[in-house]
């Protein structure tokens, strides 16, 4: 079923993504649509965080939030929803606990524990078991009237595994490290498997109403260099690879690709070649350095201020600002960069600093004639 959407207003965050020229750096940052906002608070109400992701209604009004609030300052929406909606379609109860974070009750221990086998042999039906993500996506679309583009996303197969694995967050990975060093293969086919899902799960986010699509590997840097290239590469570019092609199958256009992988730094001149149009930054990299990697491939980076920043003075807002704008040369590039923060916007951060971070880069980067 094709869906009718108003016309897009504000279409710099995609032209900026496939490498065009653009008169300002686009605006967005990774979860602006969350527990910082006094309003998400109100909207979620009772429900449980999960159950916010499987109510359209809720999930379009949380995902709205931010554009409301920041109306002009920011140039995408980014779909209220969580990476971790692939491993509970694959058959694996996640839950939400309160101060602590994502849980999984029974994570998988071994290959031989049986749950490995019922999760690679569980023909995932993508489209019933995430209908809900979808409907969220088309009901966004609609109420957006085409302010600006609507991102979807999905966890990397790499950082899903590690949550399948450790059963939630971890200081040290020691279950995930038992598994890549004690079961690789077995990791891979794991692996493989999560990557078929992803593909099909952006695929009908696309066919849904999202314009652009960013898988977020946010524990790729747990890796080392030489894991990286065996067990979060080949899957990230499995997606980058398949997609479109998924795309061209359901007789829809290509749409731009962003991957984020968090903390490997090392792995930033692969990460160009991944296939994929857009890198996401954490503040650990340089703008001088990537600049230098990237030379002159025709890729679009991402980011990158601390999120910390927030919890500053205006004037430390303004230096961060000021030192992106100009490592990534932007007077003379205008090109290459969509701004962000480096990680997702951290709890207890005032709305109000974040506006000014937003009015800063606006500020920073205005051309004549703006």
């Amino acid at each position: 079923m094709e869906h009718s959407f108003e016309p897009l207003k504000n279409d710099l965050i995609i032209r900026a993504a496939w490498g065009q020229k653009v008169e300002r750096p686009p605006i967005w940052v990774m979860r602006q649509a969350g527990r910082y906002l006094p309003e998400y608070h109100e909207a979620k109400g009772t429900r449980d965080f999960f159950e916010c992701c499987r109510d359209p209604e809720v999930a379009s009004t949380l995902t709205l939030q931010p554009i409301e609030r920041f109306a002009g300052l920011i140039d995408a929406a980014i779909i209220f929803s969580d990476i971790l909606v692939i491993p509970q379609a694959m058959g694996m109860t996640v839950e939400m606990v309160d101060k602590k974070g994502p849980h999984f009750p029974n994570p998988l221990k071994s290959p031989d524990d049986g749950q490995y086998a019922e999760v690679m042999k569980r023909d995932v039906d993508v489209a019933k078991e995430l209908d809900y993500v979808y409907k969220a996506i088309t009901l966004t679309r609609k109420k957006l009237q085409g302010r600006v583009p609507l991102i979807g996303f999905c966890g990397a197969p790499w950082t899903l595994f590690c949550y399948m694995v450790e059963g939630g967050g971890s200081k040290i990975f020691k279950d995930v490290k038992t598994w890549i060093y004690k079961y690789p293969e077995e990791t891979k086919a794991l692996l493989q498997k999560i990557s078929e899902v992803c593909v099909e799960y952006l695929a009908l986010q696309v066919k849904a109403g999202a314009q652009l699509i960013q898988v977020f590997d946010s524990w790729a840097g747990e890796l080392s260099p030489s894991s990286f290239k065996k067990f979060s590469q080949p899957y990230l570019a499995y997606i980058s690879q398949h997609l479109p092609g998924k795309l061209k199958e359901l007789g829809l256009d290509p749409v731009p690709m962003i991957v984020f992988p968090k903390g490997a730094w090392y792995a930033l001149d692969a990460a160009c070649d991944l296939g994929y149009n857009v890198v996401g930054l954490d503040w650990l990299h340089s703008p001088e350095e990537v600049l230098r990697t990237v030379g002159d491939r025709p890729i679009t980076v991402q980011g990158n201020a601390d999120p910390g920043v927030l919890y500053g003075s205006h004037a430390s807002i303004t230096e961060v600002v000021e030192e992106m704008v100009k490592g990534y040369d932007w007077a003379n590039r205008k090109k290459g960069w969509i701004v962000n923060l480096g990680h997702g916007i951290t709890p207890f951060v005032n709305p109000e600093d974040l506006r000014f971070f937003f009015q800063e880069v606006h500020r920073l980067t205005k051309t004549d004639g703006q």
